[in-house]
C-alpha cells in the first residue's frame, strides 16, 4: 500500500478531533443540534486551519444516516464516501481553476435537482474569492434562495476580496492561526500514534516554522522524519530549517546587555558556518526580546518554546526595558530591510550594531559600540570620562574662593560660544536656564521639544558647560513650561514680532494701499520674507 502523508492521514474525522477553533466549532454543534440552520456557511482564514476540513465535517453532519447530528458516527456509506472523496452529493469545486461564468453556470444547472444519495446536496467550493466579477453575478440569486435541499460551504483566504453581497447572503466565521502550543502539542501525539521518537525542542521548531498552520506543521513533519532517518531530533530540524541553535540567540542577547560588539562580530562568526537563515535569526531575537519584555512586567511567561525560564529572567533583569524596546524595533526593522544589504550576513550585523549604536541606556554607547564594547569598553568609556572631570576637580581645589567663572549668565547669549553642534546644539537651545545650586545647573525642557532629550546629549551639555567654566558640572532637566523663555523660543518670538513689524509696515505702505483701491488686492502674508538677523556667533 503506499504511503499516505501525515497531513491526510491525520486530517481530523469529526470535530471532537479537530485542533483549535473552538468559536467556530461550538457554533456549528449548536446549530446542527437545535436544527437551526443556514443555507451558506463563509469560512474564512490562512492556508491550513481548518476550513475545508471543518466543511467536511459538516458535510458529514448533515448527511449522515443517523441523523442530522454534531457527531457523525463516521462508518454509515455517507461518512464513509465523504471521507474517501467520493460522495456523489458532495461537490468540491476549486474556484481557483473554475473561475469562468461558464463553469459557474455549469455548476448551478444541477441545483434544482434532489440529492442523489444523501439528506443535503453540499456545495463546498474552495478559494472562492477567485471566482470572477460576473460568476459571483450568476452565484448571487440561488446563493440567497437557494432549494431546502442544498446547502453552500465556502473557503476563502481572502474574505476581503468577496463582494459584500455574497458576505451578507452567508453566516461568516473567521478561524485563527493556530498557536505553536497547540500545533506542538497535536505534532507530540501524532509521533506517539505513528511510534516515532521525536525531541520536544525539535517539534517546537517545526511548530513555529508552521507559523499557524497546521496543515504546513504536518509537511515538515514528515520532511524532518525523512531527514532525521526516522528520529526527529533537535539540531537536524534546525539544519533543515535554516534556523539557529537557541543558545546563540541567547547569547547574543546577552552580549547586547553587555553592550559587547567585538563579541557580537565573533559570534556571528560561529553562526555563519551553519549557513543560517538570517531572516529567522532576527525572527528569533525578537521572539525572545518579546517573551524578556513581558517577563519584565508580569514576572512570568507561557512559554512556547525551548528557552529556559531561567534564561529569560537572567536577561530580564541585565536589560533596561528601554533597550529591550529599541533591539526589539531594530530587529523587526533589520528583518524587513535585510533583502536590501549586500548580502545577508552583513545586514543582520549591521542591525545588531545598530541596536548598540542607538542604545539610550548607557552614556557614549554608540561612540564606545564599535570600538571596545562588553565590561572593558565601558571601563575604559568611565575612565576617559573621568580624566577630564578629574582634572577640572583638582583644577578648581587650586582656585582660590570665588574663583567660579559662573556669574549667572545670559543663556541665550552663552550658547553659542559653547561650541555645540547637531543635536547637542538643539537641545540647548531648547532650554530654559534656571538656576545653580551648588555644582547643579538646572533648566527647564518645552514639552514640545521633549524628543531632543536623551542621557548622552544631556552628559555632553554637562561636560561641555564644565569645560566651559573649568570646574565640575551637573546637569538636571525638567520637562515643563517655564516662565524663561529658552534661546529657540526667544528666536521664535523676535522673529515673529519682525515679521509682525513687516506687515504691519507693508499695509501702510502708500504703493500697497493703491493697488488695493483700484484692483482689491489682498496682501498675502505668506509672501512676505525676512532678511536673516545679525548671528551672534
Amino acid at each position: 500500500m503506499s504511503y499516505l502523508v501525515l497531513a491526510r492521514k491525520w486530517r481530523p474525522k469529526d470535530f471532537s478531533d479537530t485542533v483549535g477553533q473552538a468559536h467556530v466549532l461550538q457554533a456549528l454543534i449548536n446549530a446542527l443540534e437545535s436544527g437551526r440552520l443556514h443555507h451558506a456557511y463563509l469560512f474564512a482564514g490562512t492556508r491550513g486551519v481548518g476550513k475545508t476540513t471543518i466543511a467536511r465535517i459538516l458535510a458529514k453532519a448533515l448527511n449522515c444516516e443517523k441523523g442530522v447530528t454534531a457527531e457523525p458516527c463516521g462508518e454509515c456509506s455517507a461518512c464513509v464516501e465523504i471521507d474517501e472523496g467520493r460522495f456523489v452529493d458532495l461537490i468540491e469545486v476549486d474556484a481557483a481553476s473554475k473561475t469562468k461564468v461558464d463553469d459557474t453556470r455549469d455548476l448551478l444547472d444541477n441545483v434544482q435537482y434532489a440529492p442523489a444519495r444523501g439528506r443535503y446536496k453540499v456545495y463546498l467550493i474552495d478559494e472562492v474569492h477567485m471566482l470572477s466579477k460576473s460568476s459571483f453575478n450568476a452565484l448571487l440569486k440561488t446563493l440567497e434562495e437557494p432549494p431546502p435541499h442544498v446547502k453552500f460551504l465556502l473557503a476563502t483566504t481572502d474574505p476581503q476580496k468577496l463582494p459584500v453581497t455574497v458576505l451578507s447572503r452567508c453566516l461568516q466565521f473567521n478561524l485563527t492561526r493556530l498557536t505553536p502550543r497547540l500545533i506542538q502539542d497535536r505534532l507530540a501525539k501524532i509521533c506517539e500514534a505513528e511510534a516515532i521518537e521525536a525531541d520536544g525542542p525539535a517539534l517546537a521548531m517545526i511548530a513555529r516554522a508552521a507559523d499557524g498552520s497546521l496543515r504546513d506543521a504536518l509537511s515538515l513533519l514528515d520532511q524532518a522524519i525523512a531527514y532525521c532517518g526516522g528520529k526527529v531530533e533537535e539540531a537536524p530540524v534546525a539544519t533543515m530549517l535554516g534556523t539557529i541553535d537557541r543558545d546563540h540567540v541567547s547569547r547574543l542577547i546577552a552580549l547586547l546587555a553587555a553592550n559587547d560588539a567585538p563579541g557580537i562580530l565573533d559570534a556571528m562568526r560561529e553562526i555563519d558556518e551553519q549557513f543560517p537563515d538570517y531572516a529567522r535569526l532576527l525572527e528569533d531575537l525578537a521572539r525572545d526580546l518579546q517573551q524578556i519584555a513581558v517577563y519584565q512586567v508580569v514576572g512570568r511567561i507561557e512559554t512556547e518554546d525551548d528557552i529556559r525560564d531561567e534564561q529569560i529572567a537572567a536577561l530580564a533583569d541585565a536589560m533596561s526595558p528601554a533597550d529591550i524596546q529599541l533591539f526589539y524595533q531594530t530587529a523587526l526593522i533589520g528583518r524587513r530591510d535585510l533583502h536590501l544589504a549586500p548580502d545577508p550576513k552583513s545586514g543582520a550585523e549591521m542591525t545588531l550594531l545598530r541596536m548598540l549604536a542607538f542604545r539610550p541606556a548607557e552614556a557614549g554607547a554608540g561612540g564606545n559600540a564599535a570600538s571596545g564594547g562588553g565590561s572593558a569598553g565601558k571601563q575604559a568609556s568611565v575612565r576617559k570620562t573621568a580624566a577630564p572631570v578629574a582634572k577640572v576637580a583638582q583644577a578648581k581645589r587650586a582656585e582660590p574662593a570665588g574663583a567660579s567663572k559662573w556669574q549667572d549668565p545670559v543663556w541665550t547669549e552663552l550658547v553659542p560660544q559653547l561650541g555645540l553642534t547637531g543635536a547637542d546644539r538643539l537641545l540647548a537651545a531648547s532650554c530654559a536656564l534656571l538656576e545653580r545650586k551648588g555644582n547643579t545647573v538646572f533648566f527647564s525642557l518645552d514639552p514640545a521639544s521633549e524628543s531632543y532629550l536623551t542621557r548622552q546629549r544631556k552628559d555632553s551639555l554637562a561636560a561641555t558647560l564644565s569645560r566651559h567654566f573649568d570646574e565640575p558640572l551637573t546637569v538636571d532637566i525638567a520637562i515643563g513650561k517655564a516662565a524663561i523663555e529658552s534661546p529657540m523660543q526667544e528666536a521664535s518670538r523676535e522673529a515673529s514680532e519682525r515679521f509682525e513689524a513687516e506687515r504691519v509696515k507693508l499695509e501702510a505702505d502708500p504703493n500697497v494701499q493703491a493697488l488695493k483701491d483700484m484692483f482689491g488686492a489682498e496682501l498675502k502674508p505668506d509672501s512676505i520674507k525676512l532678511n536673516n538677523p545679525p548671528q551672534n556667533d
